[in-house]
């Protein structure tokens, strides 16, 4: 007996696959550490610049919180930024001193905060020649989730380009745009910025459609 929807519904034409939450299978698939299995030997993680990477080296950290408050300590996050020059480094590279790619992921352990070691971004112009401020594109892929949510994280110290970026000026709320600024602190040797995202509730992230 045939099923609904199992038969092609023109000759080249294929129904839509339903979306499916992310579940454990993300962190089993690309996170193998936190899942608690053997790590493999060329891994896409959470160091995109080595020390010998040009500019400054930073490090970003935050929470990732649901709608009720609560730390959501299964989230999967991938990070896609330029270098300190502004140009995107599109061939992944674990030997290159500087990647745009990488990933890390929130955990039940260190108050679960997700963690990325890079350099502050350059500015990247638009198709029109417009600068953008320095920022990371951030994906994130969790349990709830169909489709991962996309945002963006823009420092604080950056006062002048933020004012001036055509994307971060697009929103147009004042306290919304301050859901995508993260906040610096002293680290460990290099400055850290700290940018929790929440998904739901009072002080939503702003998530954008790309």
């Amino acid at each position: 007996m045939q099923q609904p929807n199992s038969q092609p519904c023109a000759a080249n034409m294929l129904r839509e696959t339903a979306s499916q939450t992310a579940g454990p299978y993300v962190h089993i698939g690309l996170a193998l550490d936190i899942a608690g299995l053997p790590p493999r030997e060329e891994e896409i993680w959470n160091r995109l610049a080595s020390p010998e990477a040009d500019g400054e080296a930073v490090e970003l950290v935050g929470r990732v919180i649901d709608g009720n408050g609560d730390l959501v300590r299964d989230a999967l996050l991938e990070a896609w930024q330029a270098d300190a020059h502004g140009n995107y480094q599109c061939e992944f590279d674990l030997q290159a001193p500087f990647n745009s790619f990488g990933r890390t992921a929130t955990t039940a352990e260190n108050d679960g905060e997700w963690c990325f070691h890079t350099i502050k971004p350059g500015q990247v112009a638009r198709r029109d020649g417009r600068l953008m401020a320095p920022h990371v594109t951030l994906a994130v892929f969790a349990r709830g989730i169909n489709i991962q949510l996309h945002t963006r994280l823009y420092f604080e110290d950056e006062a002048e380009a933020n004012a001036a970026c055509p994307v971060l000026n697009a929103v147009e709320s004042p306290t919304r745009r301050q859901t995508l600024i993260a906040t610096r602190e002293e680290g460990e040797g290099k400055p850290r910025y700290r940018f929790d995202i929440r998904l739901q509730g009072e002080g939503e992230t702003v998530f954008f459609d790309f």
